[in-house]
């Protein structure tokens, strides 16, 4: 072997290389403006759910930031069903995209490929291993979905979609949509995003892409920390809790969520090597840092 760099590699996951690979080049090469992704700034905050949810509502909060989701109904070509609550790394990704072609286009009509094996593609996903369904399951659930995102004193109310052309499968090719997916951005949700976008690497969320909660931490971060400021945040296990961790449910709640924040929080300070965070007793520390995308690059 040629170094012992080498022969560390040889022990990391096709993840953990594929990470490692992003970080330098997110660290050697600055972003260009084909590499930002938008974000709404609330959900930055307070993201979905992250695993399946029992009942038709969501209720998320963060300090002033809150997010409720209610489940809605959607026509798929019989009628109205009822769908789930969006949850997961696919919604996240997807309304990424969506806020990205929205606004660099100035468009709320989005294009969303012909069928769901064509938007993974523009995700970034493979189309094995079942994503095909789960794609449709979820962005079925997000274009039906109602959200209110609220933060000091004002609200948003309604639906991000306000019409969604759903991928119906022809009889003969399972795989091939009767016509193309569209989507159409609400009046209020396309405002916000043009507005108040949060600036995301895409290099950073592709290699991130494999959790929901690794995504959440650094929009998080990425819209928190280059507006701290001389002093640092100290921000405590109970409040990252709230925020983050209402999944974790039993005796040993605290303990599993803060096991895996930290795994995450490794991961997404690679893919944002620029954040500048301190591990404490019972505590993190934020200090100011540059946001992923150089506001002169916006």
């Amino acid at each position: 072997m040629d170094s012992i760099a080498e022969i560390s590699r040889l022990s990391l996951t096709a993840s953990e290389e594929k990470l490692l690979n992003t970080s330098t080049q997110i660290y050697t090469n600055r972003p260009t403006g084909n590499h930002m992704v938008f974000n709404h700034s609330i959900l930055c905050q307070v993201g979905l759910p992250r695993s399946k949810v029992t009942g038709n509502e969501f209720m998320r909060r963060s300090g002033d930031a809150w997010l409720n989701v209610q489940a809605g109904y959607l026509d798929l070509g019989k009628g109205p069903v009822l769908q789930t609550i969006p949850y997961g790394t696919m919604p996240r990704l997807a309304l990424a995209w969506i806020s990205t072609y929205a606004k660099r286009n100035k468009t709320r009509e989005i294009p969303i490929g012909e069928s769901a094996s064509q938007f993974l593609q523009l995700l970034g996903m493979d189309s094995q291993g079942g994503r095909h369904s789960k794609l449709r399951e979820q962005m079925h659930a997000l274009a039906a979905c109602r959200m209110q995102l609220g933060f000091n004193g004002s609200t948003f109310n309604g639906q991000p979609v306000d019409q969604f052309d759903a991928w119906i499968p022809s009889i003969t090719n399972q795989q091939r949509a009767l016509w193309s997916g569209r989507i159409v951005l609400s009046e209020a949700y396309f405002a916000e995003i043009m507005e108040n976008g949060v600036p995301l690497d895409s290099r950073a969320l592709n290699a991130l892409k494999g959790s929901a909660l690794a995504i959440d931490i650094y929009s998080w971060l990425a819209h928190r920390l280059y507006r701290i400021e001389s002093r640092p945040v100290i921000i405590h296990w109970k409040s990252l809790k709230e925020q983050f961790g209402q999944e974790y449910q039993g005796k040993d709640a605290d303990k599993d969520f803060k096991k895996q924040f930290l795994k995450q929080l490794q991961n997404v300070q690679a893919a944002y090597p620029q954040a500048r965070i301190k591990q404490m007793k019972g505590a993190v520390m934020l200090l100011k840092s540059p946001p992923p995308i150089p506001h002169k690059s916006l």
